[in-house]
């Protein structure tokens, strides 16, 4: 296994939750724990490995929780129709295993999502903790200003099942996709970008693409409920977005401070759709002292 790969490995485990093996990482505070702790979701079609060049720093002062969703990364990967509530069932499952009742929320790509649905639930009465700070980074949280990539737009048009063979989605096509969401600024090495590779393709990952991508379908189909909670959860918000992402781009942000003026925004600039692997350094700093 690629070493990167392999270090985040050890770093968690892989536990039972929902009748399903998901793989965790949980992490203590570095120092004195001065904020409630943290949960992470991450986005599509990696993992909770995406925060491995900032989840130190993330644990500064905080506990950090982060899980790879089922179907991605080193969690298990059946071949099921997959659905963003089933993604927010895990989160309460986890949070509840480990008597978690207030926590911060970091969300990223598919990850703003399912923390939408959680938002909600939450506003409803639905899920029993206290969401203390969010932090909001590049997705496509206003479906229709997304700029959809070719290699989306490809999955979407495959019909709903696991590919027999590895021939349409391999390792080039996977990585040149995910190459092509980066900022003109990124400094990505082959080590950071096989690493990658072998989280996805995981348990014959790649070949479930044409199945996780749909929750595109579903968040355009049920929009208003994971917006309207982004947008109007009274838990102080700070978004942290690549201001060069081409797909989620930009005036996304625009219309969020529209919608809600308290946030905190802060715009990286030559930076894709990657803060937090693109540019670590500035992705904690622009956290601080938010969410650390």
């Amino acid at each position: 296994m690629n070493p990167l790969a392999e270090a985040w490995r050890g770093r968690g485990r892989v536990v039972r939750l929902c009748d399903r093996q998901i793989f965790t990482v949980d992490l203590p505070a570095q120092g004195t724990a001065l904020l409630p702790p943290l949960l992470v979701l991450h986005g599509f079609p990696t993992s909770s490995f995406d925060f491995h060049r900032v989840v130190g720093g993330l644990a500064a002062h905080r506990r950090v929780i982060l899980f790879d969703m089922l179907g991605f990364g080193l969690s298990e990967k059946p071949d099921v129709a997959y659905r963003l509530a089933a993604q927010a069932d895990l989160a309460v499952a986890l949070t509840a295993s480990l008597e978690i009742d207030r926590l911060g929320l970091l969300t990223h790509d598919i990850g703003d999502t399912v923390g939408g649905e959680l938002l909600a639930r939450q506003m409803e009465g639905r899920w029993d903790v206290e969401i203390t700070d969010r932090v909001l980074a590049n997705g496509s949280i206003y479906i229709e200003l997304a700029h959809l990539s070719a290699g989306q737009v490809f999955l979407l048009d495959l019909p709903d099942r696991r590919l027999d063979d590895d021939a349409l989605v391999d390792r080039s096509t996977v990585l040149a996709g995910l190459a092509a969401t980066l900022g003109p600024g990124a400094a990505v090495d082959d080590d950071e970008a096989g690493a990658q590779w072998e989280m996805i393709a995981h348990l014959e990952g790649h070949r479930l693409l044409p199945r996780t991508i749909r929750y595109i379908e579903e968040r355009r189909h049920n929009e208003a409920r994971f917006t309207t909670a982004i947008e109007e959860h009274p838990s102080p918000l700070t978004v942290v977005w690549g201001d060069d992402d081409p797909i989620a781009v930009v005036a996304m942000t625009g219309r969020l401070l529209r919608a809600r003026p308290d946030t905190g925004l802060h715009l990286l600039d030559r930076v894709g759709h990657y803060p937090m692997i693109e540019a670590p350094d500035r992705f904690l700093d622009a956290l601080a002292p938010a969410s650390r």
